[in-house]
């Protein structure tokens, strides 16, 4: 009876240290991008701009933030961005006001609002996702040289930055590992 606990417990930490190295050599990249930062998903934005700055992944989440009833986010073709007429070309919807949109997808992605003029007023970007990368920092260059916009507050600031979800997934895991040794 023993042994089999014993045997129990070596292979459980044998799958937490498989799957922590796992995190560190792959999964901890991913980041969650809040869409305008400290602005959020509002009129009045460039989002041109906000979607330069970045060098987006496979893996990583956007983040829309906005007053429901006045704006939404949707995800639409090349077509449909370029003319901001969301009568084809939809491809997903986002009305919640709080929206986490994965980035599951090697490609180009569009997204407009389609509220009467806020498209053709500039509530809509572009981004080329890449394949998941090993990297520590996005596109090559030290963090330091990206631009950052100045924070307004401390808590819009810290929502704001890219936020790594890997080994907040290993911890959980290891919880759950750890109370099935136990019970």
């Amino acid at each position: 009876m023993e042994e089999t606990q014993v045997l129990k417990c070596c292979s459980s930490f044998t799958i937490i240290l498989i799957m922590i190295s796992l995190g560190f050599f792959h999964g901890t990249n991913s980041e969650t991008y809040t869409v305008g930062d400290e602005e959020e998903w509002d009129t009045g934005i460039n989002y041109l701009t906000w979607s330069e700055r970045y060098n987006f992944s496979m893996g990583d989440v956007l983040v829309f933030k906005y007053v429901a009833v006045q704006h939404n986010a949707y995800e639409v073709t090349e077509a449909t961005y370029k003319s901001c007429d969301a009568s084809t070309g939809v491809l997903a919807k986002y009305e919640s006001g709080d929206d986490q949109v994965p980035l599951t997808e090697e490609k180009q992605y569009w997204f407009i609002c389609t509220i009467a003029g806020h498209c053709l007023g500039g509530m809509r970007f572009t981004i080329d996702v890449k394949a998941a990368s090993t990297n520590t920092t996005k596109g090559g260059s030290p963090p330091e040289m990206e631009p950052s916009p100045p924070p307004t507050s401390p808590d819009k600031d810290f929502a704001s930055r890219p936020q790594g979800m890997g080994s907040y997934c290993l911890v959980a895991f290891g919880v759950i590992v750890i109370l099935q040794i136990v019970s």
